[in-house]
């Protein structure tokens, strides 16, 4: 006989033996969670379609930026009127971004992400066959609606339906194919430009758009562990509204403000600098220079780890030192020295705003996706703003003029990067 222990009676060898060699679960086991893990087809099949589509949404966005100086030139407008066609984007992609984020909570994350990317290929298809200047710049205002569903949705998303463990490894493929999407697109664009025409250009990077998103629509599992919830605005302006009390992270958005937007203003125009004399370089050779997004993207990494070791508060301002320094460098003449300091602009740019970027998120003591939307709100007003006031200041004073307010925004990021590192922390992880 085999007594089995908590048991109130006996059992008997052979009956026991006799049963299902199947383990049933403690009553109070947690459940298995089917979450997406690395090794498995479907992990394989979502992350390279999430990488797609992060390629795509920002190769849709920047495809213009490189071709102001031809929109310029082919439809006789001015440089700050060029600029429209990514500053209107990013200005109506900004609110976007917060009204896209709770529209997914009522109808699903891959719902929007799908229809996000391929409403957005499709619309850069149509400005590829618009005649004028403003039915373009139409065209893309409509892609700064559509394409806020992915960069609301995506984070959400994969903190929802991949393994926590994976997380790290999904959210860099998710912003490497931004940042290579971005990169990509400026330099193609801009050499297809010089050999073919922008219109074919642009359509290209519509029809890899359309693919992604088909990518999307077949490979990414549907969500499993998405709660639907009612839209509710009085709620989420509330928690909007929450996030304005902490001085710090009023402070952070204010910065992301002005550090995006610089970046913008600088590589926006800084193209026309090199198309004309002295240096009257080509579309192609112009667009080169957005390979140094690669020094960036290794410098954001560099800076972040930096951060973790030895604080945010005591980093933030180098990125920005840096900056200042890499434009006072571009006000030289001879181009390796133009290339030498935009080099170090971008160094410092990335930096900064990584650090700015991660701190958002250990500052916020709650809704902190909320406070992420904010912060990248924030960034693309900037982007919209200094975008149009660098074309004002290109056109009445050309590069000294664009310095000048490069040098003053930076200067007021300066000084933002020094009250945040005298702010009292608000947590023990937010220390530093």
């Amino acid at each position: 006989m085999v007594v089995v222990p908590g048991a109130s009676r006996q059992v008997s060898l052979a009956s026991t033996l006799r049963r299902p060699a199947i383990a049933a679960p403690l009553p109070d086991s947690p459940p298995a969670v089917d979450r997406l893990q690395r090794g498995t087809p479907a992990f394989r099949h979502a992350t390279c379609a999430l990488c797609a589509t992060g390629f795509a949404n920002f190769a849709l966005l920047y495809c213009v930026q490189p071709l102001m100086p031809v929109f310029s030139a082919v439809f006789d407008v001015a440089p700050a009127t060029a600029s429209l066609s990514l500053s209107l984007t990013t200005a109506v992609l900004a609110p976007m971004v917060i009204i896209a984020s709770s529209l997914s909570d009522g109808i699903g994350r891959k719902s929007v992400m799908v229809g996000s990317i391929l409403a957005s290929a499709v619309l850069t298809l149509i400005a590829t066959l618009m005649p004028g200047f403003w039915g373009l710049v139409a065209t893309r205002t409509l892609v700064g609606v559509t394409m806020a569903g992915l960069p609301a949705v995506a984070m959400a998303y994969l903190a929802e339906e991949f393994d926590a463990r994976e997380l790290g490894y999904t959210t860099g493929m998710l912003i490497g194919g931004n940042a290579l999407g971005g990169l990509t697109a400026r330099v193609f664009v801009g050499a297809m430009a010089d050999f073919a025409s922008w219109r074919l250009a642009l359509g290209l990077i519509g029809g890899f758009g359309i693919i992604a998103g088909l990518l999307a629509w077949r490979f990414l599992p549907a969500a499993r562990h998405f709660r639907r919830q009612r839209l509710n605005a009085r709620s989420l302006l509330g928690a909007l509204a929450g996030q304005s009390h902490d001085p710090g992270l009023r402070w952070l958005f204010a910065f992301g403000f002005l550090t995006m937007g610089s970046s913008t203003a600088l590589y926006n125009y800084l193209g026309f600098r090199l198309v004309a004399p002295p240096y009257s370089l080509s579309q192609t050779a112009t667009s080169a220079v957005f390979l140094l997004y690669l020094v960036g993207i290794a410098s954001s990494t560099w800076m972040g780890q930096l951060a973790d070791r030895v604080g945010r508060r005591k980093v933030l301002w180098i990125g920005i030192v840096a900056t200042l320094v890499g434009v006072a460098v571009m006000l030289a003449r001879p181009l390796p020295l133009v290339i030498a300091g935009l080099a170090i602009v971008t160094t410092g740019f990335f930096g900064a705003h990584s650090v700015a970027s991660s701190w958002v998120a250990r500052r916020a003591p709650r809704a902190k996706a909320q406070a992420a939307s904010i912060y990248l709100c924030a960034c693309y007003l900037g982007q919209s703003v200094m975008g149009s006031l660098g074309g004002f200041a290109w056109s009445h004073g050309g590069w000294p003029s664009e310095t000048a307010l490069l040098a003053a925004t930076m200067l007021a990021a300066l000084a933002i990067s020094l009250r945040l590192s005298s702010l009292q922390p608000l947590a023990t992880s937010e220390a530093r």
